[in-house]
């Protein structure tokens, strides 16, 4: 029966002492429960946010041992955990969008286990740059993001509701790690990164740096053509002060990153997940910004369908009358 569980669980691993069956059934606590946790290349902002989301759970209960590990990001997080490689992962809104809505391939079978924040859209520059506007980018080497994550799915969305075709416009860079986009621009490989959200490390690097970063986003009109063409996509804010020289609030279209987990992550697993990172959300957000948007309400407010979200967690929700 162990065996028999293990092949079926993949990297959701017991102790000895441990007994767990598929399809949601009970699973025992008497030993630590071992969860693994993808994220993406170095540098980037699920890393940050994995590791400071498996530091908070693991802190709150002894009992589960979230394990991160760096992988490619959204784009193989997908198929890791279709095939059981991964237990949970963070994934970028447009691609778990594509993967639920089976565009492009056969429609995935996974479950939202939490929101877990906004991710508006837009470029950074350095703060002497000529560029003021998205067109004036066109022609110009522009890093998009590591590869396989979903930050390049996000920019190819947003280009082609403003008419911009994002490998044919302009010169596109596709990064090994994440974080090597800032140094790209500050010393003129790239005349601008791609990025998304509040606390995204790339944004930060620019920001803090000695000659400073300014950011272009799509304007009012360019939003109301995107949205009216990508109706998933959603109008997002970056409030003022979110980054060094912020002074005013920044305007765009983006979606939410989730954590998404492997269809057959037992339900009483998913269910102390979602209890045990509920309780701590105020924590969270102390720990890191963008975890502030981490909330069992996002969550059911974000889902495109609350049957996504995992039974585990809408029994939990359910409980605390988030969910009717």
């Amino acid at each position: 029966m162990k065996f028999a569980a293990m092949l079926c669980a993949g990297a959701l691993l017991f102790g000895s002492s441990a007994t767990a069956q598929e399809g949601g059934k009970a699973i025992s606590t008497t030993t630590k429960t071992s969860i693994s946790l993808g994220t993406a290349t170095p540098g980037g902002g699920f890393p940050l946010y994995g590791n400071a989301f498996a530091d908070i759970i693991n802190a709150a209960d002894p009992t589960l041992s979230l394990e991160p590990r760096n992988t490619k990001g959204s784009n193989e997080n997908i198929p890791m955990l279709e095939a059981g490689q991964l237990d949970i992962a963070t994934v970028a809104g447009e691609p778990s969008y594509e993967a639920f809505m089976g565009i492009g391939r056969p429609a995935a079978k996974l479950k939202i286990l939490t929101a877990m924040y906004s991710s508006p859209g837009m470029f950074v520059v350095r703060a002497d740059s000529p560029y003021k506007t998205i067109r004036d980018l066109v022609g110009q080497p522009v890093a998009f993001g590591a590869k396989g994550s979903g930050l390049p799915i996000l920019s190819r969305y947003i280009l082609d509701g403003i008419g911009l075709k994002q490998d044919e416009d302009f010169k596109s860079i596709y990064l090994d790690r994440a974080g090597d986009g800032p140094a790209m621009v500050q010393d003129g490989r790239a005349a601008a990164l791609w990025g998304a959200g509040v606390g995204w490390p790339g944004f930060a690097a620019m920001a803090e740096s000695a000659g400073g970063a300014r950011f272009i986003a799509p304007d009012a009109g360019e939003i109301a053509r995107i949205r009216a063409k990508h109706t998933f996509l959603k109008p997002l804010t970056i409030p003022a002060g979110s980054y060094p020289n912020q002074t005013a609030a920044i305007s765009s279209v983006g979606s939410w990153s989730f954590i998404l987990a492997r269809e057959s992550l037992p339900d009483d697993v998913a269910y102390r997940l979602a209890k045990t990172l509920h309780g701590v959300e105020d924590a969270f957000c102390k720990k890191l910004a963008q975890a502030c948007e981490t909330t069992a309400a996002n969550t059911v407010a974000a889902a495109p369908n609350v049957d996504l979200i995992h039974p585990g967690v809408l029994k939990y929700f359910r409980e605390i009358g988030v969910v009717k």
